[in-house]
């Protein structure tokens, strides 16, 4: 590795299961991002089957691929597919041995779990047995489920930590993965991550490659790994710089805030779910909801942060005429007027959600999901929003978004909380 380089790292996610699409992975994203925080590049993210073979030529892979650390994830239960550890141990050239205070460690565990169930007694132990078999010179980490996990040294490397499968068991080892002392030396020879985030709302991905050419012409940007992800509605923009190109990264992180502030979202990564909140909190005001075509999806999406109950008062769905009348105050004859998609409708359901639940700032949402419903006046994606508040302040729009009906309701609900954090933190004209 020159100096202009960072280490490299791979992740190697196992499970048959994962391959047939029955389940998603949400180990692999989760330890590559933390690998990134901490300065690694992430060269490779595999997913293999419960086939020994298979595992190990991954390994392999990942040492052709001049990776100094490589992450596995699954494969370490009491059944007999579960033979990462195994291979592990090969690939290492050691082999397994009982770790006896292990073993007493998962025995304690599974002793409660076996007092309320009817398993025998000798199953239980075969399996507290195999959980507790460790490649020879390896670090074993205490689990947070039965299985424990292991850091592997392996002469000329890479390093291998070997994670438990259950996200929830993976990501509550992973401080402990962080103090095993084989992994405290790998990252005290590793760079400080300078990577940089901006978020977007409304801005085409084809706008920020116009400016990345632009100022390309302007900066080296060849040490920069620049990617964008549009999640959310909102583009995300990622800068991973090599450790010597920090400053080129920074000067590209200001102008790409710069050139396109008016569409500037946070220049930190800072989530517009993480905005909001912090926005309500500060201000100590509470949010209402008037759903109809997102069907409780905002109102979800604002209680899904911990600590929601501070700032979020109710929301109420009402689909049809007659919820919208009895249950937060839509005249019926506005309705029939201008219908129940409409810009009126929609300023009505704000209100009656925020009078209803003593809110400082209500949202109404209304419109055609699809697939039928539409026409021509109102087609399919048109949907109407508003957002009042207590003091006089209104925001609406009424937009034709695009997509089937799960697309218009996802991006309803996003705009949604745009509309609310505008409301609620307004920012100045650019």
């Amino acid at each position: 590795m020159s100096a202009g380089e960072r280490p490299r790292a791979a992740v190697v996610v196992t499970g048959s299961e994962l391959l047939t699409g029955s389940v998603s992975d949400r180990n692999g994203p989760w330890v590559a991002r933390e690998l990134g925080e901490l300065g690694f590049e992430v060269a490779h993210l595999l997913l293999v089957g419960d086939r020994p073979d298979d595992l190990a030529d991954a390994l392999r892979f990942a040492v052709d691929a001049g990776c100094v650390l490589v992450v596995t994830s699954g494969g370490l239960g009491p059944t007999a597919d579960d033979l990462t550890a195994e291979v592990v141990a090969s690939f290492a050239g050691v082999e397994l041995v009982l770790d006896e205070g292990m073993r007493e460690h998962i025995r304690g565990i599974l002793a409660g779990w076996a007092a309320r169930t009817e398993f025998s007694a000798p199953a239980i132990e075969e399996a507290n047995r195999k959980q507790a078999m460790v490649p020879r010179g390896a670090v074993a980490l205490a689990p947070v489920g039965t299985a424990p996990g292991l850091v592997v040294p392996r002469p000329g490397g890479p390093l291998v930590v070997v994670l438990p499968g259950p996200p929830r068991e993976l990501q509550g080892m992973w401080p402990a993965v962080l103090e095993a002392e084989p992994v405290r030396e790998l990252l005290a020879g590793v760079p400080a991550s300078a990577s940089r985030s901006l978020r977007f709302f409304g801005l085409p991905e084809s706008e920020i490659a116009a400016t990345l050419r632009e100022l390309g012409a302007e900066l080296d940007l060849s040490g920069v790994e620049v990617t964008t992800c549009l999640r959310r509605s909102e583009l995300e923009v990622d800068l991973r710089p090599r450790p010597d190109a920090a400053d080129v990264a920074a000067e590209l992180h200001a102008g790409l805030a710069a050139r396109h502030a008016k569409h500037l979202v946070s220049a930190d990564g800072t989530s517009t779910d993480e905005l909001l909140a912090a926005a309500l909190l500060e201000r100590g005001w509470t949010v209402a909801t008037g759903e109809s075509c997102t069907g409780g999806m905002l109102a979800s999406r604002l209680i899904d942060r911990a600590g929601s109950s501070a700032y979020v008062a109710g929301g109420v769905v009402a689909y049809s005429n007659e919820a919208k009348s009895q249950l937060l105050g839509v005249p019926a004859e506005m309705i029939d007027e201008h219908g129940a998609v409409s810009p009126e409708v929609a300023r009505a359901l704000a209100d009656g959600a925020r009078e209803r639940f003593g809110a400082d700032i209500g949202i109404g949402i209304t419109g055609v999901a699809g697939p039928g419903g539409g026409t021509e006046a109102k087609p399919v994606g048109y949907v109407c929003f508003c957002v009042t508040t207590g003091d006089g302040v209104e925001l609406a729009r009424d937009p034709r978004l695009p997509g089937g009906r799960s697309d218009v309701r996802e991006r309803s609900t996003d705009l949604g909380m745009h509309l609310l954090l505008r409301t609620v933190a307004p920012r100045p004209p650019v």
